[in-house]
């Protein structure tokens, strides 16, 4: 970083210190200077740098840690207020959102997967069947979802990977709500997941696209 000259200098501060976050220099996790090394690097007095600090904890890209020094905890403030947003939205709000994403997913991914995407759906596939059976709730949630983001990286669509990571905390509720009910239901016709593999693997996009719908449907049953 070169000291900073011109502008308002808290400004000044926050697009500095973002652009350290957006490009990557400080990765989520990570610990930031503290805020005496900042002042060296950028040459603006202690004010200035912690109100710069403080407006990326107000954004969401920064966390204070009491002791502990403040660290990076998001790289994109536009993913924070969506998840915020979500955070605070009705839950049948956030599930017709997500029906409308999982159906444009399980279309695009019908018409775009590679063998990679395959193999990945399938082992997600295969995983949550198998948690179900041995009755492991934790592990069902955790491939009933990772199956989801396979589904949606096969789409080969960034801007919908993209909007689609905001909704997994979400995904993971409603998945964890429903975890008893959907377990019981994994050998039978009622379950939509083996359906939407195939009609993926068939690159049969309406078929997908039906199927992704009805798992999203019975979500939204356990809302009513």
């Amino acid at each position: 970083m070169e000291p900073i000259q011109r502008r308002s200098l808290v400004d000044t501060v926050v697009d500095r210190l973002q652009s350290e976050i957006t490009s990557g220099s400080w990765s989520v996790g990570r610990r930031i200077p503290t805020e005496a090394e900042l002042v060296a690097r950028l040459g603006v007095s202690r004010p200035s740098v912690r109100e710069g600090v403080r407006a990326l904890v107000q954004l969401g890209l920064l966390e204070t840690r009491q002791g502990d020094g403040t660290y990076v905890v998001a790289s994109d403030p536009t993913d924070v207020a969506l998840r915020r947003a979500l955070h605070h939205a009705d839950p049948r709000e956030v599930l017709r959102v997500r029906r409308a994403l999982d159906a444009l997913a399980a279309e695009e991914a019908a018409e775009n997967r590679t063998a990679e995407n395959l193999t990945r759906i399938e082992t997600e596939v295969v995983a949550r069947r198998e948690a179900a059976i041995r009755g492991d709730a934790d592990a069902f949630i955790h491939h009933d979802v990772e199956f989801h983001l396979a589904v949606v990286e096969a789409s080969h669509n960034a801007l919908l990977e993209g909007i689609y990571a905001s909704f997994v905390s979400s995904l993971r509720n409603a998945v964890s709500q429903n975890a008893a009910g959907s377990m019981s239901i994994v050998e039978t016709q009622a379950d939509k997941h083996d359906p939407l593999f195939h009609a993926i693997l068939d690159q049969d996009a309406e078929a997908a696209q039906a199927a992704a719908l009805n798992i999203v449907e019975r979500s939204r049953s356990f809302l009513r």
